[in-house]
């Protein structure tokens, strides 16, 4: 057998899945008829080039390490399912960066991308990262060429290595274990393990360069890169090479897309929208309501109702401030639809340089050096800033003879003269941050084989660094209240000369944050046979590591004076620097019992400072009964230690979506333009977090019932306790019963912040089932033909609050911060013929139960419920090879230019749509080019 891509999901049944099921079958029988027409061809290599002039002799079998196992074997079916995804298929995909190539992966359910890290003062902005199993970011642990790298170092809720630190232009290969590998990798690696394996040796110089556009304007692209190796290590006893590629992407604003006024979210969705709006407006308090009231103060001809009001209604100021008695406004006042002034995708500049080295010293001895350096520099464009400001009612000319300040207190003061203004500030300008991810690897080591051991030693540095600034749209508080109280920026209206210039003159251009995370590690391996079985040579693996992990938070000391708007400083915000050391020690004993039955014991025993340890074992079984059959299970456990996040890091203040507090809606008649508001929170760390603890098991077959079909399934169940996390800020309002202590009030009664705080609360449950149909090496009359369908059918996903409480599921619903899909799948046609080749892939997400967020404490919704319909995309791609080294490629992704279906999620600051997994650039063609020298 020797298939390599082992992933999948089983077909779901559910009426509700007809279409991707229909749609996934339907394409693989065009295939199936394609091999069904070459039954007498003769078996091809299941992984070759698109184009080739003639087929390569067959190359002896090398024994390979394989991820999720440390002995070298034969590259055949293991206990493990293991996804290959080669450098060929990520060439057809026209995909550039790790976190694309990610997003086509059934099993990566829930990953941060570019468009979810949109938003205003959120943490690890610029953040992209893989999620299998849904499981959680800090659960899926991401290696390069086997080892770590320091994680994205901006403190926050995910921990975990930044996809745009993966040097794409260099891999060569991508394996995705689509099991729990805590037994042998440690901490991170109960949702999976993802391991990108960059080119070990190169010779002559190749040179690419991609571009592309979308249908309708933004977001396009440009890379280049250039590959240079010399030396052959067999016969010059040495190899060094390098990769450098280069890539720039364009904003895309809301502005340049059809589909996001055919979401009608103002229609829709107006209580996600805001009350912060310009023309201003301004909340009355409680008695200067009701003393406007009783004197007849009347706005667009009818008394008004409500403590929000705005004199310019009803024409407020299209199109971004909108009259929408609906709306977050209310009937008395606007709101501000910032869906259409946003960005919906930021303008990036990416470099990677990967170099290696290798020096043989003998037959059996080699060194080896490896220098990864990267930059990425993301932009991020949001609506203008939000103010507060206080003005006296005189400055209104609708309101300056009103008598506001008849209202006095006991001794006769006014109490009434100062009005409340929610205003926003078009004329400093959209608010723009610059967040830079840098990040440097250095690994240097030694391979070989001493005494009959196989053995690899080597130390790693690594460091990641990330630098958030506030560039533009960002004001010196202080001095922007004195402005807006003076008269001399007005919120009505355009401000004069002196207001413009003061405005001007209090920009912020600061780095407010910065942040690094270093890891050093040294680490070993060794493996060996130990005597022949019946099945082939028992063999044993031993290893070890220890690593020292540090992280430093410099908030800057503008940020720490708390005088920047819409940037607030951390509670007790200071400097921090923490690290903590690591020791683990592992062992692997592979068992061939018959040419049938073969086991894989593996066990693993780390040690975290502070933390304590943990004791990780696994065991996994194959049986193959025939040729054309291999059975195969594993079970185990696994932990996840606390990150350094989740232990040290400085409470960051965030806001909810916009959210009724059922306290406030009682009392003012469920009025949500006074009671729904964007609630401050605190997110807090824990450094007396314990470790989460996990058990999983996988069982499966795989088929080759011919020499061109192969199919496998695979059973997974993964289970978490003592599960590190936040209770969701809508749960907690939603039972204020059971959580209201987390809810904290000033003294009139108002919510004054929401506490998040980290703790070892319930458990997770996941399960579900992963399919492959693969077809191979299918000649034809018109060509050589293959196919490849990959899903994942989830069966369960559901996580506990607290123990002894109900189990909550996200699975097909909405809930909190995401959705796990039903059904995923990925599915590629391919042929080729001499010169020419073409491929056409299609990813389908199935639909589910949107989040329907309670706002109407009445009946408990918001919006009209909403059943978000499934996804499709299909890409097409050809090539040309003009000639040995020179290939021409050019595509279309997103074919049908398909639109992401509505949402009423409320948790991204998106709205109308989820950006988690759906793509808004649209149809986009690109073209590639690729010459080689050799």
């Amino acid at each position: 057998m020797q298939m390599k891509r082992q992933d999948g999901g089983s077909l779901p049944r559910e009426s509700a899945l007809a279409q991707g099921v229909r749609l996934a079958l339907g394409a693989l029988s065009v295939s199936a008829a394609l091999g069904m027409l070459a039954g007498g061809a003769q078996a091809q290599e299941q992984k070759q080039e698109p184009v080739r002039d003639e087929e390569p002799a067959p190359k002896k079998m090398q024994r390979v390490e394989i991820t999720g196992s440390a002995i070298k074997r034969l590259e055949s079916e293991t206990a493990l399912p293991v996804q290959v995804i080669t450098r060929a298929e990520i060439e057809k995909a026209g995909v550039t960066t790790a976190a694309e190539l990610m997003a086509r992966v059934s099993a990566n359910v829930g990953g941060l991308t570019d468009g979810a890290s949109i938003n205003i003062g959120g943490d690890q902005r610029g953040f992209n990262s893989a999620n299998l199993r849904g499981v959680g970011t800090s659960s899926t642990l991401v290696l390069l060429n086997g080892r770590r790298m320091a994680n994205f170092a901006s403190p926050g809720d995910d921990a975990g290595v930044d996809l745009n630190n993966i040097p794409a232009a260099a891999l060569q290969r991508v394996e995705v274990l689509l099991d729990g590998a805590s037994a042998l990798y440690g901490t991170d690696a109960i949702g999976g393990v993802i391991n990108f394996i960059t080119r070990k040796d190169y010779q002559g110089v190749e040179l690419n360069v991609y571009g592309s556009r979308t249908d309708e304007g933004g977001a396009g692209k440009r890379t280049a890169s250039i590959t240079a190796g010399t030396g052959d290590l067999a016969t010059d006893g040495y190899n060094i090479f390098a990769v450098v590629d280069l890539q720039k992407t364009d904003r895309l604003s809301s502005s340049q897309r059809k589909f996001i006024p055919n979401l009608q979210v103002p229609q829709r969705l107006g209580h996600l929208l805001s009350s912060f709006t310009s023309p201003a407006n301004i909340r009355l308090s409680g008695e200067q309501r009701d003393y406007l009231q009783e004197n007849g103060f009347l706005l667009n001809g009818q008394p008004i109702t409500n403590r929000q009001i705005n004199p310019s209604i009803p024409n407020c100021s299209p199109p971004a401030n909108l009259y929408l008695p609906a709306g977050t406004g209310g009937v008395d006042a606007c709101t501000y639809d910032y869906m259409g002034d946003t960005e919906l995708y930021p303008k990036t500049d990416k470099q990677n340089l990967l170099t290696r080295g290798v020096l043989k010293l003998s037959n059996d001895h080699q060194l080896y050096a490896e220098v990864a350096l990267s930059r990425s520099r993301s932009y991020y464009v949001g609506s203008s800033a939000r103010v507060i400001g206080y003005l006296d009612y005189s400055k209104v000319p609708q309101l300056a003879n009103t008598g506001l300040d008849s209202i006095v207190d006991e001794d006769g003061n006014p109490t009434a003269r100062e009005l409340e203004l929610r205003m926003r500030l078009n004329e400093a300008g959209m608010r723009t941050s610059q967040l830079t991810s840098e990040s440097q690897r250095f690994v240097v080591g030694a391979s070989g084989t001493l005494g009959g051991w196989d053995y690899d030693v080597g130390f790693n540095h690594s460091v990641n660094v990330v630098k958030d600034r506030d560039t533009h749209g960002y004001v010196l508080y202080d001095k922007l209240l004195e402005g807006i109280a003076s008269g001399d920026i007005n919120p009505f209206g355009p401000s004069g000369a002196k207001g413009k210039a003061l405005l001007d003159s209090i920009q912020v251009n600061d780095e407010v944050r910065h942040a690094r995370g270093t890891m050093d590690a040294l680490d070993f391996k060794a493996s060996r046979a130990l005597m022949a079985l019946e099945g082939g040579d028992m063999a044993l693996a031993v290893g070890g590591e220890v690593r020292r992990e540090r992280t430093e938070f410099r908030p800057s000391a503008l940020l720490m004076s708390d005088n920047i708007n819409n940037d607030a400083a951390p509670e007790g915000g200071v400097a921090t620097s923490d690290s903590r050391k690591v020791q683990a020690i592992y062992s692997e004993l592979l068992l061939p019992f018959t040419k049938q039955w073969q086991a894989q014991l593996s066990g693993r025993y780390d040690h975290y400072q502070q933390v304590g340890g943990a004791l990780s074992p696994k065991i996994g079984l194959t049986y193959m009964p025939s040729k054309q059959v291999l059975l195969r299970a594993s079970a185990g456990k696994g932990f996840r230690a606390p990150s350094m996040s989740d232990l040290h890091r400085p409470t960051a203040y965030s806001s909810t979506a916009t959210l009724p507090d059922p306290v406030y809606c009682a009392s003012e008649n469920n009025d949500y333009s006074v009671c729904a508001d964007n609630w401050d929170t605190r997110r807090y760390s824990n450094d007396k977090l314990k470790p989460e603890r996990s058990r999983q098991f996988t069982a499966g077959l795989v088929l080759e019932p011919s020499q061109h079909w192969t199919f496998s399934a695979d059973y997974w169940n993964i289970k978490r306790t003592d599960l590190i996390s936040e209770i969701g800020d809508d749960i907690i309002l939603g039972n204020l019963a059971k959580y209201g202590d987390l809810v904290h009030r000033d003294e009139d009664g108002l919510i004054d912040y929401i506490e998040l705080r980290k703790e070892n609360r319930g458990a997770q449950k996941a399960a579900g089932i992963d399919i492959t149909a693969d077809l191979h090496g299918v000649k034809t009359a018109w060509g050589r033909f293959g196919a490849h369908l990959s899903g994942t059918y989830v069966l369960d996903s559901t996580i506990q609050t607290s123990p002894g409480e109900v189990f909550i599921s996200n699975l097909n619903k909405f809930v909190t911060e995401g959705v796990v899909q039903r059904w995923r799948h990925t599915i590629t046609l391919d042929w080729d013929n001499g010169p020419y080749s073409a491929s056409l892939s299609n990813t389908y997400s199935s639909g589910y139960d949107d989040q329907n967020s309670a706002i109407n404490t009445d009946d408990g919704s918001v919006v009209k419920p909403n059943r978000v319909k499934a996804y499709t995309l299909w890409d097409m791609s050809g090539a040309y090879a003009v000639s040995k080294q020179f290939k021409l490629r050019a595509g279309i992704q997103n074919l049908f230019n398909t639109s992401p279906p509505y949402s009423n999620q409320a948790y991204y600051f998106l709205s109308g749509y989820d950006p988690t997994y759906s793509d808004p650039r649209g149809r986009r063609f690109y073209a590639s080019a690729n010459y080689s020298f050799k």
